[in-house]
């Protein structure tokens, strides 16, 4: 028993995933497989490949061809959902830390535009200018002005503005959102959230209370302007592997994407 935790111990300190870093051993490859184990998602396999392309009636996207969108929680759920006739939105997001989104950035934005598309549901953008004015020592003040300037590029994907809603958590943050944010943390414990995050006693609280900002946008009842008397709605997250074991809580009706 002893022995085999050594060993898991020894796989978790040879790569690092988290939501502030991702690096491998004497600079190697991520082992995305024991990810999968660690953050207790799926494989996304051909299975679904096949299951979007027959429910949307068009190609699949080639980042679910070659696996680019490599795992997933719960995406079956949502499938069975849209299946049955109902409907769910898309929720992803960017923190807006430089002048511009790289391609790197741009790739889930770009397959959160098919999936709007394919499956023509409504989305939800949140500009995270209040996360990096914490975690990049920036101002006010530019933290904002990012957000405007990396907002014009992902203007640019070409999503249906008639069922996109993009945000910034200083313009945003209040009323129903507010609401539900209080909800989620008082179901967290600063235990869990230390173990979730790793925060120190050198952190100041604004990273600690930061983590329920991020995880409201997942219930509909956040925007009840876009979506009243609908808090039963589906929410589907494409995201990055790192995001995926950053979540402080958890819902039946939340599923995630996740890329490499």
């Amino acid at each position: 028993m002893e022995k085999k935790e050594d060993q898991q111990l020894q796989q978790e300190e040879e790569q690092v995933v988290n939501p502030w870093e991702v690096s491998a051993k004497d600079g190697g490859k991520i082992d995305y497989d024991k990810l999968i184990d660690k953050f207790g998602c799926q494989r996304l396999d051909q299975s679904f490949v096949d299951r979007v392309q027959r429910l949307t009636s068009r190609p699949p996207h080639v980042f679910l061809r070659r696996g680019v969108f490599f795992a997933h929680r719960d995406l079956n759920e949502i499938l069975d959902a849209y299946e049955r006739g109902d409907k769910f939105y898309l929720y992803t997001g960017r923190g807006p830390s430089s002048e511009a989104l790289h391609l790197g950035h741009l790739i889930p934005f770009m397959f959160t535009k098919y999936l709007q598309d394919a499956f023509k549901v409504p989305l939800v953008i949140q500009l995270t200018d209040d996360e990096k004015c914490m975690w990049k020592n920036l101002s006010v003040e530019e933290s904002q002005r990012l957000a405007r300037e990396n907002a014009k590029d992902i203007i640019a994907c070409g999503f249906d503005i008639s069922k996109t809603f993009i945000f910034s958590d200083f313009d945003y943050v209040g009323g129903a959102f507010y609401k539900n944010m209080v909800k989620v943390a008082k179901c967290v414990t600063y235990n869990k959230v230390v173990g979730i995050f790793g925060f120190t006693g050198e952190d100041h609280i604004g990273k600690v209370s930061f983590p329920p900002v991020q995880a409201v946008p997942s219930f509909p009842s956040s925007f009840p302007h876009l979506f009243s008397s609908k808090d039963d709605l589906r929410c589907l997250i494409p995201c990055a592997i790192d995001q995926n074991d950053s979540g402080c809580c958890s819902s039946d009706r939340v599923s995630q994407a996740c890329i490499d």
